[in-house]
């Protein structure tokens, strides 16, 4: 017999409660307020957006933080494909303000705002600490970035961070959101439902000593589950079962890690302008060995 029964995962398919969502809420306000005040961006050269689990409602109880991205939008980084040149394209080099210099700037007006003791920077982000009326909050400083893809000017625009060590960073958050959404109302909302489960799980073998993995992190997980086909979703309109999903789903991915199969190199993340495998800290063996921990945990046969 299964670990859970349906009942019990689809209680954990839920998302946050609504306490948990107002003190999200709360967050996202305070940092807007934050901002206001500032005289560096008074021009509205910036976006305030949320992204992560929270913006893209796959967020749980034991995940309920907020990552927020302040983006400076009067400038942006590019990258060039093969054979083009920046003078082919108009670009120059005429920007006097930086990415490091926006990051200092945005720390300054936080610590302004919250106090020094409740703001701590960190490689990529800038954290504000949580207390009993908002969630903690990870304040995420980029610029917009533009990867050009041919000589006429085409491009998919994106976000870009260089970490304190010097890494740079390319995210596509705004396509995260969307393809999110699409794929959900495709499902008949059964995708973020089964994100929030395997999230939930994977807490459950932690807490209980069972299995841990630091690098099968929430944003793999939500790939992962963004990779799984559609149709596998729709075993029928009038009824499903979670552990039924979630079978086909584990050895999916299982299979997927294979030396003979290696599917693994085709998936994207849920913006799907990156590879999922490539660039982060883990890798297809993370994966496999979280698939078949977690078929254990859930006592499957």
């Amino acid at each position: 017999m299964a670990r859970y029964t349906h009942e019990q995962l689809m209680a954990m398919s839920r998302p946050a409660s609504d306490s948990e969502e107002t003190k999200m809420e709360n967050a996202r306000t305070a940092i807007l307020k934050a901002l206001s005040n500032s005289t560096i961006l008074s021009s509205n050269a910036y976006e305030v957006f949320g992204q992560g689990s929270y913006a893209n409602n796959t967020n749980i109880r034991n995940n309920s933080d907020i990552d927020i991205n302040v983006c400076y939008t009067d400038a942006y980084y590019f990258d060039l494909p093969e054979n083009v040149t920046r003078q082919e394209l108009g670009l120059n080099n005429s920007v006097q303000y930086s990415y490091q210099l926006f990051k200092n700037d945005i720390e300054r007006m936080l610590i302004q705002y919250f106090g020094s003791t409740d703001v701590i920077r960190k490689n990529k982000c800038i954290h504000v600490k949580g207390n009993s009326y908002r969630a903690e909050i990870d304040v995420v400083p980029t610029w917009k970035y533009r990867r050009f893809t041919d000589k006429w000017g085409t491009y998919r625009e994106g976000v870009l961070l260089f970490s304190d060590d010097n890494k740079r960073v390319i995210n596509y958050p705004k396509q995260h959101l969307e393809n999110g959404v699409k794929k959900n109302n495709t499902t008949s909302r059964r995708y973020k439902r089964l994100v929030r489960i395997i999230k939930n799980l994977k807490i459950k073998m932690e807490d209980s000593s069972y299995y841990k993995n630091d690098s099968v992190t929430s944003f793999l997980i939500e790939g992962l589950v963004y990779n799984y086909p559609n149709s596998k979703y729709l075993l029928s309109y009038s009824y499903y079962d979670w552990n039924t999903i979630i079978r086909d789903f584990i050895y999916y991915f299982w299979d997927g890690c294979s030396d003979e199969n290696e599917a693994w190199k085709g998936w994207v993340e849920p913006s799907e302008c990156l590879y999922l495998m490539y660039g982060h800290k883990w890798n297809h063996n993370d994966v496999k060995a979280f698939m078949y921990n977690l078929w254990n945990f859930l006592q499957y046969k």
